[in-house]
């Protein structure tokens, strides 16, 4: 048995019959190809997934290395990423490299290869943004293709290796247009006011990274200190007809309008019903932002916990305000 206890960033109490990790993309496609991994489970940095106790199907861990440049334009450069490289370290490394397109997506914990999965977004950015194509190999026959960004299905927090596609492929490259020129986005959550307090008056891409991580740093606890895989709810999306409702009896319900509906913030229903901060055998809302939910028994909880306190959040919104939120990383069903 493999303890897998560690490789998850909520901690959670895990071990599995077979770990396979691949620093090798030809040894990787040579196992694939044999069709024996077709059941496998895929775990990249744990970042973004809740595990079951116990896990019968073989563990997959691409943790394959490597950035290079692909194509060179005056305004733009084309970059692949192997699915292992952190996701962090990339994006520092294309600042230091005056590449630019990431510095809002700075400080999301995980892989590269799982970024276009999740369509990862933060302050005003998404990553569908820049990606180009994502490199994949079959998890049925080890069969190679590359598909275009547009062809995934990138949606938000969303994309189709989520859904229609999901345990079909793996990731072992994403591919990305990043800029030479910055094109800065601040007027997204705290940006303009950090960089104010860090007495920046005219921001690069760079110290855009550094005010967004320290805004990070202070919201969102770090899951090497409180287990947590991020924001764990969705925000919710509704027609203006469910909002003007909703408005009738919380006025100072905060609600954002974007393409034809009306997005709410799931924090703040979460802190109406009085949950940030709480807690219930070991699993609970961190006391910094609501949407982070916490393992404060490491290497003890089981996803039943987690889950119990998810069903709990779930229920306590849904009865008060009648909005169901959807959690954000995938919840693997334990297999017999």
């Amino acid at each position: 048995m493999h303890d897998l206890s560690k490789h998850n960033t909520l901690a959670l109490k895990v071990v599995a019959d077979k770990v396979e990790c691949f620093t090798s993309e030809t040894a990787l496609q040579a196992l694939l190809a044999t069709g024996a991994a077709a059941d496998s489970l895929i775990l990249g940095g744990g970042s973004n997934c809740v595990l079951p106790p116990v896990i019968h199907q073989p563990v997959l861990i691409p943790a394959l290395r490597g950035i290079r440049v692909l194509q060179e334009t005056t305004d733009q450069v084309l970059i692949e990423v192997a699915a292992g490289e952190n996701w962090n370290d990339l994006v520092w490394y294309t600042l230091q490299q005056h590449w630019y397109g990431l510095e809002n997506l700075v400080a999301i914990p995980g892989w590269a290869g799982a970024a276009p999965v999740q369509n990862i977004g933060a302050y005003g950015v998404e990553i569908k943004e820049c990606l180009h194509s994502v490199r994949l190999l079959s998890l049925k026959n080890g069969s190679s293709e590359e598909r275009l960004a547009e062809d995934c299905g990138l949606a938000y927090r969303d994309s189709v290796f989520k859904n229609q596609e999901r345990d079909n492929w793996l990731i072992v490259a994403i591919r990305l247009w990043l800029r030479r020129t910055p094109l800065l986005r601040l007027d997204y959550g705290e940006i303009r006011q950090q960089l104010q307090m860090m007495h920046c008056t005219d921001p690069g891409p760079l110290e855009v990274a550094q005010a967004i991580q320290t805004i990070r740093q202070r919201k969102l606890p770090d899951p090497e200190q409180l287990p947590n895989v991020g924001s764990f709810f969705k925000n919710p999306w509704l027609d203006k007809e469910q909002v003007d409702q909703l408005l009738q009896q919380f006025p100072d319900l905060p609600h954002y309008p974007q393409e034809g509906r009306i997005k709410l913030p799931a924090a703040w229903l979460i802190e109406r019903c009085g949950l940030k901060g709480q807690q219930n055998n070991g699993v609970g809302c961190a006391a910094q932002h609501a949407l982070v939910v916490v393992n404060y028994k490491a290497q003890q909880n089981t996803q039943r916990e987690v889950l119990d306190w998810v069903q709990q959040v779930q229920t306590a919104v849904q009865q008060r305000f009648g909005v169901w939120l959807d959690v954000e990383p995938r919840v693997y069903v334990p297999t017999a």
